[in-house]
């Protein structure tokens, strides 16, 4: 005997029940954990900005303090051009802590530091011209190039304004070394350059090894991008 079809009604209203699985609950827990850890990053570099802002200006002092000298106009020139690089990072700072956690604000500091910092670096590299003195030594201009960037990198702990930053300052300072020129002019410029490229390379490593143990947080099978 056949079995009694079902009201049309009473179909029409039963829906099929979704399968229910665990991968949609670990997605929202990694994109959930990909937010925190961003949000983390970005206000950690907002609260170690303000020491760039207050140490370019005091290097530069010491620089002037302690170098040969190119006569008050360039100096002063140079000191001015590193205020304002100064200034830029500290109006961007003083913006974004008006609300320190909104992933928004906090993502538009990012891209204004990243600004400032290469008008930073090209400042600080235009001191290889107005701010050292001709007869300055190898290791005067070696100083001069790497201490900046390596503390900056140290500070910000940030792979892209450490590189935006240490870019100019490396182009510059080596430019100078062969234009002005200095003494061994050549060999200051290529140490110049080597001293940069390992401080690029400490921050691509150090950026690249905080990259991984956050992946090694997340759920197996899952990723922070």
């Amino acid at each position: 005997m056949a079995q009694p079809a079902k009201p049309l009604i009473e179909s029409a209203l039963v829906a099929p029940v979704p399968e229910i699985t665990s991968e949609a609950p670990l997605l929202a827990l990694a994109r959930m954990h990909h937010e925190a850890v961003e949000t983390a990053r970005l206000a950690n570099l907002l609260g170690r900005s303000l020491p760039v802002a207050i140490g370019l200006p005091v290097l530069a002092a010491l620089t002037i303090f302690l170098a040969g000298g190119t006569g008050v106009p360039r100096t002063t020139a140079w000191a001015i051009l590193v205020a304002v690089a100064s200034l830029a990072v500290a109006r961007a700072y003083a913006q974004a802590m008006h609300q320190p956690f909104e992933r928004a604000v906090l993502r538009a500091f990012a891209q204004d530091l990243n600004a400032c910092m290469l008008y930073a670096g090209c400042a600080w590299g235009a001191g290889a011209f107005l701010g050292l003195g001709s007869g300055d030594s190898i290791a005067a201009i070696l100083l001069f190039a790497a201490v900046p960037t390596a503390g900056i990198a140290a500070l910000l702990r940030d792979r892209m304004p450490v590189l935006l930053f240490l870019a100019p300052v490396a182009a510059l300072t080596s430019f100078a070394c062969v234009l002005r020129p200095f003494a061994h002019g050549a060999l200051s410029a290529g140490l110049v350059l080597v001293a940069c490229a390992a401080v690029a390379g400490a921050a691509i490593a150090a950026a690249r090894f905080v990259a991984a143990r956050r992946e090694a947080d997340l759920p197996d099978g899952l990723t922070a991008s």
